[in-house]
């Protein structure tokens, strides 16, 4: 069969076009090169390659839209607590790194600009290009629309329309695969130079492989105070279990007052226990949940959506069922079972209760792998309608233009908003961490392939006129260079873990395929958290830069 029969099978059958894409990327990324894998992004590269192939060889609009939309929100969900959380403590220091970067950038455009003797169109759509923001590119071209064809036309463009309108678009599909290829290629290579190791986790949150379940002798008991006292006094991320006092097995509770001879059991991390040890007694090889005569424990399923965005101290699990919860399961992670803590739906906890109450704990928590491989349509749909419909709502900006957040701004920040809330009255916003993992994979898929084969001819084409070659390598040298500063900014001066650097670089750029790749090698949800947090204001100020490039001459 030749090519040119392929091509045209494919022309004719978007669907299939969609899927071999996905197919030929996936296993593409998987392949490691000097320690290099592109992961999921190397589906953006396979349909530029087969996108350029011919010039009506490309997925419908939909298709990206649909894959955008689908993955921000899903992204929203999982990290609205986080995000919410980093604002009050570390945002304004993440945005101030992003809002440095791209003020570079932008620096280095206008220089560029005036040494290649660009016009403020071609370098409004380098800019948006090289920092791969397509909501920048879509106000440059409103802009561009309203003051050449309205009531208030700029002065001296007297260049056709249509002709002005290609040039920021030409020059954004030269700058945009690089805008990709050179932040993934300069994240990893400083992972490997600076020998960064995912093994752990960072974080607050992240103790997997590192709580302990241990057994300590009381010696010198805390004076007349309860465990509760006790553990708010120090300060300390503990779970008390279990108590021994003489032959009596029982549940540690917060009231519970320990005296010399007890033997209590304690999770918490590796540091954490080593401390209370030594406040208390000393550890012993005695392994209290090895004694099951009274006590037993189980993991249980959180299926339940009443449940969703309630605490461990708000189930008063105690005084209902005589149970505690030492430890939450999310995803890949073991999270300590602090009071605090909130419930979602797929979360599996360990809950030590006695041992004919544990049907009625599996009753109370639901316990149904069926019902949490289900997703809740109704509240999915409203999400992502919800999300849409702020995308559309236009925010005055000055110089009487707009601003909308358009198909990723908008989900993203409702996924924000239903993620931290969880639940509203009856509605679960919240999705189990295996849906929600798959809903949000697929989407990037969609997005990568969509943009990749929509730009692929585009890109080549356009390299090859008289000047691409030089805009291309303007393009590239804005994007390393921001990149390059973001992680030195970040790693010498704001002192941020690496997970969360390359989520912030992804947010700073405004790229999905970016949090795919950092959230694939990282295997966390840390560049989520950098990446949403960043992600609104750089997006806002680039559209801002990019129409403050059209306006500098």
């Amino acid at each position: 069969m030749s090519i040119t029969v392929i091509i045209d099978v494919l022309r004719e059958s978007p669907i299939l076009l969609l899927f071999v894409v996905i197919a030929l990327g996936y296993p593409l990324g998987r392949l490691s090169v000097g320690g290099l894998s592109l992961g999921v992004a190397a589906v953006l590269f396979v349909g530029i390659a087969i996108g350029a192939l011919h010039p009506n060889l490309k997925l419908p609009e939909l298709v990206y839209i649909l894959g955008l939309s689908l993955f921000v929100y899903t992204v929203g969900l999982s990290s609205g607590g986080s995000f919410f959380a980093s604002l009050r403590k570390q945002g304004l220091r993440y945005n101030l790194l992003a809002l440095v970067c791209i003020g570079a950038g932008l620096g280095l455009t206008i220089l560029l600009r005036n040494v290649l003797g660009l016009k403020s169109t071609m370098a409004a759509g380098m800019f948006a290009g090289s920092l791969t923001n397509t909501p920048a590119l879509a106000n440059i071209l409103e802009f561009l629309k309203h003051h050449v064809s309205g009531q208030n036309p700029m002065q001296n463009l007297v260049i056709p329309l249509q002709i002005m309108l290609a040039e920021p678009v030409v020059a954004y599909s030269l700058c945009y695969p690089m805008g990709v290829i050179g932040m993934i290629l300069a994240m990893n290579l400083a992972q490997q130079f600076w020998k960064i190791s995912f093994s752990q986790k960072s974080g607050n949150d992240a103790v997997e492989d590192r709580l302990l379940s241990a057994t300590i002798r009381v010696i010198t008991p805390p004076p007349n105070i309860s465990l509760e006292q006790f553990r708010e006094e120090h300060g300390w991320n503990v779970v008390f279990v279990r108590v021994r006092r003489g032959k009596t097995l029982r549940l540690a509770e917060n009231d519970t007052r320990l005296q010399a001879g007890d033997r209590v059991s304690v999770v918490a991390s590796a540091e954490t226990v080593e401390a209370i040890a030594q406040t208390l007694g000393e550890l012993t090889d005695e392994h209290l949940e090895y004694d099951r005569s009274a006590l037993d424990f189980r993991r249980i399923f959180v299926s339940r959506r009443s449940l969703v965005g309630k605490t461990i101290a708000e189930l008063r699990l105690d005084e209902q069922f005589g149970a505690v919860v030492t430890r939450v399961r999310r995803g890949d992670a073991d999270l300590l079972a602090i009071p605090t803590m909130e419930l979602h739906l797929g979360d599996r906890i360990r809950v030590v209760a006695p041992t004919d109450r544990m049907s009625d704990l599996t009753t109370f928590f639901g316990d149904s792998y069926k019902a949490l491989s289900e997703i809740d349509l109704m509240t999915f749909g409203l999400g992502i309608a919800a999300g849409l419909l702020l995308g559309f709502i236009p925010f005055p900006m000055p110089g009487g233009e707009v601003f909308r957040l358009g198909f990723a701004g908008g989900p993203l920040i409702v996924g924000l908003v239903l993620g931290y809330f969880g639940r509203t009255g009856t509605l679960v916003w919240d999705m189990p961490f295996s849906a929600n993992l798959l809903v949000r994979q697929l989407g990037l898929a969609l997005f990568l392939a969509g943009v990749g084969t929509r730009s692929g001819y585009a890109f080549v084409n356009t390299f090859l006129q008289q000047g691409g070659l030089s805009i291309f390598l303007a393009g590239a040298l804005i994007t390393c260079a921001v990149v390059i500063l973001a992680l030195l900014l970040g790693r010498y001066v704001f002192a941020i873990p690496f997970d969360r650097l390359m989520g912030i670089i992804a947010g700073m750029q405004t790229q999905p395929a970016l949090l795919g790749y950092a959230a694939e090698q990282t295997n966390n949800d840390e560049p989520s958290i950098g990446y949403t947090t960043v992600y609104p204001v750089a997006t806002i100020v680039k559209i801002l830069f990019a129409q403050l490039l059209l306006t500098s001459l």
